[in-house]
Formats: structure tokens, C-alpha cells, sequence
């Protein structure tokens, strides 16, 4: 069954790149995930345009360009509104590592769409005429719900063994079974994702997690396939997420620290950025929940976690599918602007070494300040802290 539409609504700036690079003598198609979108139904945009220019000569057609990954054939092309789209030579693979190709331009849009890794995405639309290319079916694929390697399956995987990880992606994202040929090459080329960059290997867990229509099978799919024992192994097998997870956009950061052990460490090893790391560290140092429900426990809690409550707070949600039971009290202790950290007392270390406190002493008086503060606002003037000050000398 073929499912292709008539007509693909092209934006207009794309629609006249195509026609520049025809009237200048040169074939031109829209290709790329936004047309399997669109197809599906689904929001659509970025079309990429493949092309029989050389680089070189898109470079010549076109005022504004950005050369965004020339030595592969694709040069950026910005539009009046600023908008950058990618023009890619028609090309075929010479000779790959599994992680990167040598490329050779001369060949036709049929064999340039050979080189693609799933049926689904080997699609390419004329916007001016509003013909379709479809020389693998992947519009049937597409109507029966299945990712298919694109010819040999063994051969895609290993071009680029990234190409497992984007199978598990799609699959997990659009509902869709990978066919038992492509499965059997997934698993067997799955000891090459060792050979990856860790920051390609983390860009696809995370779109994964953005886009799976529920992260339980996506996490099936990582370790029925292979990929968590080579590139992932502290993924846990239960976890204990969903309904929760239906909204959206999810945060994967976050989902990170309660889908693996060790959040930290696997955000290190897979180049998340500081931020991200030191954000997982906090999450998982905690603790989950305060020592009981009392509104005393409640401020210390947020004290000892900091910039973590929020996401701890998110992260009993997606557990277990509802709010935390002291979510509501954060909520009055914020409003009333109860103060929760050093930083916040009436006092200064500066006060205290006036009245002849000195070194180490110093922060422990502090903290002993500030415990008292926890237990009982009203205490937050300098005059009563000063006198409690005086009173732990």
C-alpha cells in the first residue's frame, strides 16, 4: 500500500532554493526526515535539499552560505530571513570506518538515496512538480509500521554503527517493529558502537528519551538489541517510571539519574556538559524525600538539597506518578521567603568575627544559626542571632 500524498507543503524559502539550483541546470529533490513526517502526519520541518551541484557550485548560486560539512558534500545555504538550510551533493559512499564516510559526487539522486539508512528516510520530494522517489518502498514501510535497513542491512550498520542507536530511535518514537533481518544486523553490529564518539552516542539517548512514545520501551529496545551492555551498561532493566512520562518535552538529563546507575559517572564518560554532570551529582546525592512531613522537615530538607529540590521533586512525580506529598508545603515555605541557607541569615561571618569568633568556628556557629532559623523563622534578626551567637561561644 502506498501512502504518499499528492502535494507536501514546502516552505517557500526551500521551494526557491530548489528552483535556483534547476534554473541554473541542476537536479535538486527534498529529502530527510521532514518528508517521513509529513507523510506520518506529523509536524515537519528542516527539509534538506539533495542536489546534483557540487559544492562549489552551490557556493557560486547562492549569496549567503555557511560551510557546514563541505568535506561530505553539504553546504549551508541561508535565506533572506536568516534561516539556514542544508544542500547536500548527491553522493555515494567510497570507503567508511563506521563512523565516518569518504564521499564521491557524479552519481544519480537513486544511488545517492542508496546510501541512506532506513527505508523510511530514503524518500525525496520534488516541490515543483510534486513527484515523489521512492525506489526502496519506504512509503510501504511507512504504511505497515517498520524500520528496514536500506539493501543490505549488515553492510548499513556497518558504514556507521550509529545507525543501531537511529533504529532503536525510530522504532521507540513512531511505535514502528524492526524487521527480523534488520534486528539480527542491529545485534550483531551492536559491539560497534564502542567504536563511536561518546557525544554521538549521548545525542541519541537523549533524543530517544525526548521522543519515545515511552521511554520503557525504549530502554527494551537498548538492551534487547545489545547497544546498553557495549555503550550503556549501568542501564537499569526495571524502572520504575510511567504513566507520568505522557508530558511534555521530557527532560533527559533528568530521566537520566533514574534510569542508570551512577548518573554522574555515565554523563562524565558520555561528554554531557558540567552543568549537566554537577546537576546529576546533586540529584543523586539527595536524599529523595525528607526525614518526615513535618514543616520542620520540609525546610531542612530543602536546605541540605539546594538547587536540587526541583528536580527531586519532578523526580517523585515521574516515579510514581504523582505529586510529592510535601510538594505543597515547599510551595508555602517559598512563598513566605523562608530563608534556607547560609546565605539568607540575618548574620554575616563578618558579625561573627567581631564578636571574637575565629577560623573553623566560624562556619560551625553558622550552621548552628542556621539550624535554629530552620526550626523557627522568626528567629532570622541579627539582634536574636547575634545573642545565640554570643550564647554557643
Amino acid at each position: 500500500m502506498n501512502a504518499l500524498p499528492s502535494e507536501v507543503t514546502v516552505p517557500a524559502p526551500v521551494v526557491d532554493l530548489v528552483a535556483t539550483l534547476e534554473r541554473a541546470g541542476h537536479e535538486a529533490w527534498c529529502v530527510g526526515g521532514a518528508l517521513r513526517d509529513a507523510v506520518l502526519g506529523l509536524p515537519h520541518a528542516d527539509f534538506d535539499v539533495a542536489t546534483s551541484a557540487t559544492p562549489e557550485q552551490v557556493r557560486r548560486l547562492f549569496r549567503h552560505t555557511i560551510p557546514v560539512g563541505e568535506k561530505h558534500g553539504t553546504v549551508g545555504v541561508l535565506d533572506p530571513a536568516r534561516v539556514l538550510h542544508e544542500v547536500t551533493t548527491f553522493r555515494r559512499d567510497v570507503r567508511t570506518d563506521g563512523r565516518h564516510a569518504e564521499v564521491a559526487y557524479g552519481v544519480s539522486l537513486e544511488e545517492d538515496l542508496a546510501r541512506r539508512d532506513f527505508t523510511i528516510n530514503a524518500l525525496a520530494y520534488h516541490p515543483l512538480r510534486h513527484e515523489w522517489r521512492d525506489p526502496f518502498r519506504g512509503a510501504d514501510d511507512l504504511s505497515g509500521g517498520r524500520i528496514r535497513a536500506v539493501g543490505d542491512a549488515a553492510t548499513r550498520f556497518r558504514e556507521d554503527y550509529l545507525r543501531v542507536l537511529r533504529a532503536i530511535r525510530f522504532a521507540a518514537r513512531f511505535g514502528f517493529a524492526i524487521v527480523p533481518e534488520t534486528w539480527a544486523a542491529m545485534t550483531e553490529a551492536a559491539a560497534g558502537l564502542k567504536q563511536l564518539s561518546m557525544e554521538r552516542v549521548r545525542d541519541e539517548w537523549f533524543k530517544g528519551l525526548r521522543t519515545a512514545q515511552t521511554v520503557s520501551g525504549l530502554v527494551e529496545l537498548w538492551h534487547g538489541s545489545g547497544a546498553s551492555a557495549e555503550v550503556l551498561p549501568e542501564l537499569l532493566r526495571e524502572i520504575p517510571l510511567e504513566p507520568a512520562l505522557s508530558d511534555a518535552p521530557r527532560d533527559p538529563g533528568l530521566l537520566t539519574t533514574i534510569l542508570v546507575r551512577d548518573p554522574a559517572a555515565v554523563l562524565r564518560r558520555l561528554r554531557a556538559s558540567n552543568a549537566e554532570i554537577a546537576r546529576a551529582a546533586a540529584i543523586a546525592a539527595g536524599p529523595d524525600a525528607p526525614e518526615g512531613g513535618t514543616l520542620i522537615d520540609v525546610r531542612r530538607w530543602l536546605a541540605r538539597v539546594n538547587d536540587a529540590a526541583d528536580d527531586l521533586l519532578r523526580r517523585h512525580e515521574l516515579r510514581t506518578g504523582a505529586a510529592a506529598p510535601w510538594a505543597d508545603t515547599v510551595a508555602g515555605i517559598r512563598q513566605r521567603g523562608e530563608p534556607l541557607a547560609r546565605e539568607q541569615l540575618a548574620v554575616r561571618g563578618g558579625d561573627l568575627l567581631e564578636l571574637g569568633l575565629r577560623g573553623p568556628e566560624v562556619g560551625r556557629v553558622l550552621d548552628r544559626l542556621l539550624s535554629r532559623v530552620l526550626e523557627d523563622p522568626s528567629l532570622n534578626t541579627r539582634d536574636t542571632l547575634l545573642a545565640l551567637a554570643r550564647e554557643a561561644r
